[in-house]
């Protein structure tokens, strides 16, 4: 059973009216402070774009939010002037990159013959001379042709004339009328490339219908040694030096431009590395390793390069019982170049090499096969210079002084 206590029932009631009003104040303080907040943040977060819609101006000025409509909602364009280094570089050489068409003569079902387009590459405009200008290209882009026709920047063709051409570099020379030519590239210096440094790939991937395809990357690797096998018989004849970019390059580019962010030609693209396994390495032939043989190419027809007139095979590809008793090798010696036949009258005849006789130095460098014989000879020696080579004749080593002349190429 409960008791009534008439002086507590109205404590309560009082306690009760007063948390009440505190709850009344409490609240609308609180709306206060919220309305407020709204107002000061509405126009801010509009402006930095964190709301979905913008505060419209309660003028009637023409204005275009970020959507590109204006307050009708109608669409209107926007034009965007974009300048960079990357576009300058283009501008300034873009022109001087052209389209190369190698024509081919071929016979059909009834004996005759007819010409027609064997494949496309790409070239660069270097030097324009009276009604002359001259393009530097790749070997295996003008191979076999028997016409070439060269496409301008803007679509114009003209036909050109075949100077000269070298297997070994895989660079070529073309010649064309200067009547419409524009733009000549300019020659960069390929020695002060630094890897990470970005390179700008200017060709024709995939033939004329993308002409002028621009590409960027950087530089990825310098002074690659690429083995180049020139007469296709699956021996390497040769160690390509190239520059590595990951500059997208792609069939058709070849003979075309890698330019550095000062719009020179830094390269001629000549290569992809395509595998299924393998993406972004394309390579490049150095410029500064390009000119002197673009130089003799325009002048000559062909690379002027020192001659010792011999045939010859690396010992690593003869069996080793040939090594054994043909050559009579020493067993500790398993490197080298062996001459199958040397040239009557020749430096190497007059320096008294003989046929079967195995090369394993010159000039104090160790030669391990033919392309180092190559390497030495053609990098580092000229005609008319002097070469001391070591060999090996029925298992004796034997020294011998030449005198290098300039003919054929070895």
């Amino acid at each position: 059973m409960g008791y009534y206590d008439e002086d507590n029932q109205r404590r309560y009631q009082e306690q009760k009216g007063r948390k009440g009003g505190s709850f009344f104040l409490s609240g609308l303080l609180g709306a206060v402070v919220g309305a407020l907040l709204i107002i000061f943040t509405i126009p801010v977060l509009s402006n930095t774009g964190l709301l979905p819609y913008s505060v419209e101006p309660r003028n009637n000025a023409d204005t275009t939010n970020q959507t590109g409509q204006d307050q009708s909602g109608a669409a209107k364009n926007v034009s965007v002037d974009v300048t960079s280094e990357v576009t300058k570089a283009v501008d300034k050489a873009g022109e001087a990159v052209v389209g190369i068409t190698n024509i081919q003569n071929t016979s059909n079902w009834f004996g005759s013959s007819q010409q027609q387009e064997a494949g496309t590459g790409s070239g660069v405009i270097y030097k324009k001379q009276g009604d002359k200008a001259y393009v530097v290209s790749n070997h295996h882009v003008v191979e076999g042709a028997s016409e070439l026709e060269v496409s301008l920047n803007d679509g114009t063709k003209i036909p050109a004339k075949m100077i000269g051409s070298d297997p070994w570099t895989d660079l070529a020379v073309l010649e064309i009328s200067s009547d419409k030519v524009k733009t000549v590239a300019e020659f960069g210096n390929s020695d002060k490339l630094k890897i990470g440094e970005p390179v700008i790939a200017i060709g024709n991937p995939l033939g004329l219908t993308f002409s002028g395809s621009v590409t960027q990357g950087i530089i990825s690797g310098l002074e690659r040694a690429i083995p180049v096998d020139i007469n296709q018989d699956g021996t390497p004849d040769w160690q390509a030096q190239v520059i590595q970019t990951d500059a997208a390059i792609n069939p058709g580019n070849s003979g075309g431009a890698l330019v550095n962010i000062d719009g020179q030609v830094v390269g001629i693209n000549s290569m992809k590395i395509a595998q299924t396994s393998i993406e972004g390495i394309g390579l490049s032939i150095p410029i500064n390793s390009a000119m002197p043989v673009i130089s003799d190419l325009e002048k000559f027809g062909e690379v002027k390069r020192p001659y010792m007139g011999i045939s010859l095979s690396s010992v690593n590809e003869i069996p080793e019982h040939f090594q054994e008793s043909t050559l009579q090798l020493p067993e500790d010696i398993n490197y080298g170049v062996a001459i199958q036949e040397v040239q009557p009258n020749s430096p190497a005849a007059k320096a008294g090499l003989k046929s079967l006789d195995v090369i394993v130095e010159m000039d104090g460098k160790k030669i391990n096969d033919a392309v180092d014989l190559r390497k030495h000879l053609y990098n580092e020696k000229d005609a008319g210079d002097e070469m001391k080579v070591k060999f090996y004749r029925k298992g004796k080593l034997q020294e011998a002084t030449m005198v290098l002349s300039q003919e054929e190429l070895t």
